[in-house]
């Protein structure tokens, strides 16, 4: 198996795996409506949108159309996600078992940001569908 098959099995894989959160925030929007900072207004409109966002991004990458744009979007979000929501959830814990779920949540997050980054690059130096 080429490089060029492994890449693609593994994009295939992450956009699978960006899709189903994507899916997860309309299955689950007023679970999550409460971590929306309070200084977005309208909590559930944001996780609907971050939702139809991470599907976007993951048809994007499944059909190899806009993938850099794609790719640096959803890396944005990501980060954002990260420093927002993540970030002030493991520094305001009360304790270290609750710091727990928030850090497993930014590492998870800073990981898919950077893969994301890594798609995206990769997707400028090939013509080819990712």
């Amino acid at each position: 198996m080429n490089y060029t098959n492994i890449s693609r099995i593994g994009v295939i894989l992450y956009a699978l795996v960006i899709g189903f959160f994507g899916i997860n925030h309309f299955l689950n929007a007023s679970g999550m409506a409460p971590f929306v900072p309070s200084f977005f207004y309208g909590g559930e409109f944001w996780v609907y949108l971050t939702g139809a966002a991470l599907i976007a991004a993951a048809i994007a990458f499944l059909i190899g159309k806009q993938v850099r744009l794609a790719g640096l979007l959803l890396a944005l979000f990501l980060i954002i996600i990260v420093v927002t929501i993540h970030l002030p959830a493991v520094i305001h814990a009360p304790d270290e078992a609750a710091a727990r779920v928030p850090l497993t949540n930014l590492i998870k997050d800073t990981g898919l940001a950077a893969a994301a980054l890594i798609i995206a690059g990769r997707s400028s130096l090939t013509r080819a569908p990712m």
